[in-house]
């Protein structure tokens, strides 16, 4: 579909507002924001609850989401800030929301708000833990592959795309020829930072729609231990380079058995902040591979241990957080799948989700939408959502038997880089944790969400 005339127009009216607004001291250009929002979703009403939301956090100026939003217009280049508004807010979620929904009615399928994509299999370091570790440079999509797979997601609507790997930043040249050619796209990518250098930097600047979440297990003995040596201090440097050119970045961290407790401390919090990342994603440790070890895997106890601690600092803390697991409840459980977001691992492969290393399609052989609509996917689709009880999201981690079910219904098959893993063996390394969550998660759920069905 190209853009309409409308669109185009719309587009333009938007950019005009948000330009208008960019240009303004911080304090006057939140509250533009807010009665921009209004104005625009007042015919609408799509958004409504997520804009009193808004307001009302917003609304004090003494507060932690205040403060985290006028840090865009203290710590980030305008150029880059009037860029990534315009391709969160306008591209991604207003004009590509209303192309999402016209495509789901019109092929019946999962449309995603973002796609997870490995352009490498390589990485130069070995985490243990990883599988990607195990997978070595044998594999690589092609920049050709890469911009056709952006093309044909713009056209049903999606502007976001998340490099995962492997270490992407191998790929970094076409990663920024990816990002020169389409402007109108918002790119990001987990990295473990030590390839990000005052280049990079510089290239980043130039093209303003690419933001790093860098993976940091903690602090240096943490970090070190699992990353190699040395590592702590690159990304140490690296977030000082993007902080110098005024550059947005994030945190990633996965939470393990052994780094729970200075993941979800305070000490750690208020470090991400002093370093100048705007948001930390986390991931709880999943045992994907084979071989690949059990013991870093979180007791029930200590995912409980980091929901409290996450939500705590919600409260305080000036950055975004999100917790992949604990915070499905307010996504309605499981986004994968191409529910929100799907997975192409780096031999072109359609993943449901990047811990689900599975697969029917081959989007080398097929087209973006016969993979959303072929059986794997469809079969996330009908299930969706796993339990009635959102904080047991997982097919794999929590539901046990549920994704072995849809890969076995959909003749699916393992797409392991290194060894083949059988499903049934992967879900029995999980069936433990499934077990031991469930009522830990189902009286979390009746305190927070009294009446709701398990």
């Amino acid at each position: 579909m190209k853009n309409t005339l409308k669109e185009n127009a719309e587009a333009l009216a938007l950019r005009t507002v948000l330009g208008y607004i960019n240009g303004k001291d911080p304090d006057d250009a939140i509250e533009k924001v807010l009665e921009w929002a209004d104005k625009f979703d007042e015919k609408e009403g799509t958004v409504a609850k997520q804009r009193e939301l808004i307001r009302r956090e917003l609304g004090n100026k003494d507060g932690n989401w205040y403060k985290l939003v006028k840090s865009f217009w203290t710590d980030i280049d305008p150029s880059v800030r009037q860029r990534t508004f315009e391709n969160f807010i306008i591209n991604a979620t207003i004009l590509g929301g209303r192309r999402k929904a016209e495509a789901r009615k019109k092929y019946g399928c999962n449309i995603p708000w973002t796609i997870l994509i490995d352009p490498t299999s390589a990485c130069n370091l070995h985490c243990i833990g990883c599988w990607a570790a195990e997978y070595g440079n044998h594999l690589n999509l092609s920049y050709e592959f890469l911009d056709s797979l952006v093309n044909q997601a713009n056209e049903i609507g999606v502007r976001m795309f998340l490099y995962t790997g492997g270490e992407p930043l191998v790929r970094k040249a076409d990663i920024i020829r990816l990002c020169e050619a389409h402007p109108d796209s918002q790119f990001m990518s987990f990295t473990n930072g030590t390839l990000i250098d005052e280049k990079f930097a510089e290239d980043m600047l130039r093209v303003k729609n690419f933001v790093p979440a860098i993976s940091v297990e903690g602090f240096e003995e943490a970090t070190d231990s699992r990353r190699g040596k040395g590592t702590y201090k690159a990304v140490e440097n690296a977030m000082r380079i993007l902080r110098e050119h005024k550059l947005p970045f994030g945190v990633s961290c996965c939470y393990t058995h052994e780094n729970y407790k200075v993941i979800g401390s305070e000490e750690y919090f208020d470090w991400m902040i002093e370093q100048g990342a705007k948001f930390a994603w986390f991931f709880t440790y999943m045992p994907i591979g084979v071989g690949s070890p059990t013991s870093l895997m979180v007791s029930a106890e200590e995912r409980a241990y980091m929901y409290d601690r996450i939500r705590e600092y919600r409260k305080t803390k000036p950055i975004f957080t999100m917790d992949f697991w604990n915070d499905g409840e307010y996504v309605k459980g499981c986004i994968a799948g191409g529910r929100y977001y799907f997975h192409v691992n780096a031999n072109g492969d359609a993943e449901p989700c990047a811990f689900i290393h599975y697969s029917d399609t081959n989007l080398k052989e097929h087209s973006l939408i016969e993979a959303l609509q072929a059986p794997l996917f469809s079969e996330y689709a009908k299930s969706q959502p796993f339990s009635p009880n959102y904080l047991r999201p997982c097919p794999l981690l929590d539901n046990k038997g549920a994704l072995a079910k849809m890969v076995h219904d959909s003749d699916a098959d393992s797409t392991d880089l290194s060894a083949k893993e059988d499903v049934d063996d992967l879900c029995a390394k999980c069936a433990d944790a499934a077990d031991n969550w469930k009522p830990v998660a189902d009286s979390i759920w009746q305190k927070t969400h009294p009446g709701a069905p398990l």
